[in-house]
């Protein structure tokens, strides 16, 4: 079962930006807002990197990105308006012909996904992202969801602008581009280790190197890399 909202927003609110790299911080946020909106299949932040472009900053899926990518191609698409107009939009059904966002509706189609939550990151007016969430089922989220995550989206921009006035606004994008990199190491990494078992799940191939990583006290991109580089220069790799 999820954690009641008021967990949730309880956590948000326990973090120090200075105890975690920015990226940590920001997925951490992603992942408790995916358990406490029970429909939720997975979750994402969309936010500008160095270059001022819009990009999913941060997952829980690997579809996130996949999906936003057709919308930051297109230029329009529910959680840029959301950014944008600072207004929460919901999508009830994208199997049916979307002709507001066509691009990001087939993506979101040919994923399994049904219906989305965009939610505006907002701090002293000004627009800093959107937090998206995405379903499986038609209509997957209500009254009570569109609520409940205001609530945390509102927590979450509390957070990165805390994480903004700490670390800066330059240094807070170098963070974020740092993570992507170490999230794109990462996936790079479960891609071999699942090459070489293939019996072996997404999900395995993370805890083989979290676990690893555990081990060696060091960070799992470290771990990553070393995969990945021993995979390059492996014969016939």
């Amino acid at each position: 079962m999820p954690p009641p909202t008021e967990d949730a927003l309880y956590a948000l609110s326990q973090f120090l930006v200075a105890d975690a790299p920015v990226g940590d911080t920001l997925q951490r946020v992603v992942e408790i807002s995916v358990e406490a909106v029970p429909t939720a299949l997975f979750a994402g932040l969309t936010m500008l990197d160095d270059d001022e472009r819009a990009t999913t900053a941060v997952f829980t899926d690997d579809r996130a990105p996949q999906i936003d990518a057709e919308q930051y191609r297109a230029g329009r698409g529910p959680c840029l308006d959301a950014w944008r107009t600072r207004t929460t939009v919901r999508l009830e059904d994208l199997a049916r012909s979307h002709a507001t966002y066509p691009e990001f509706s087939r993506a979101c189609v040919d994923r399994g996904v049904r219906s989305t939550l965009s939610l505006p990151l907002v701090t002293a007016d000004r627009g800093m992202g959107a937090l998206n969430l995405y379903s499986e089922c038609a209509a997957g989220f209500g009254s009570e969801d569109e609520r409940r995550g205001r609530e945390l989206a509102s927590a979450a921009s509390a957070v990165l602008a805390n994480a903004v006035a700490y670390w800066g606004a330059l240094e807070l994008g170098q963070q974020l581009c740092e993570a992507m990199a170490s999230r794109a190491v990462i996936e790079q990494a479960k891609g071999v280790l699942m090459s070489a078992s293939p019996l072996l799940s997404a999900d395995d191939a993370f805890d083989l190197l979290r676990r690893a990583a555990q081990r060696e006290r060091v960070k799992v991109r470290e771990v990553a890399a070393r995969v990945v580089r021993r995979r390059s220069i492996a014969p016939g790799g």
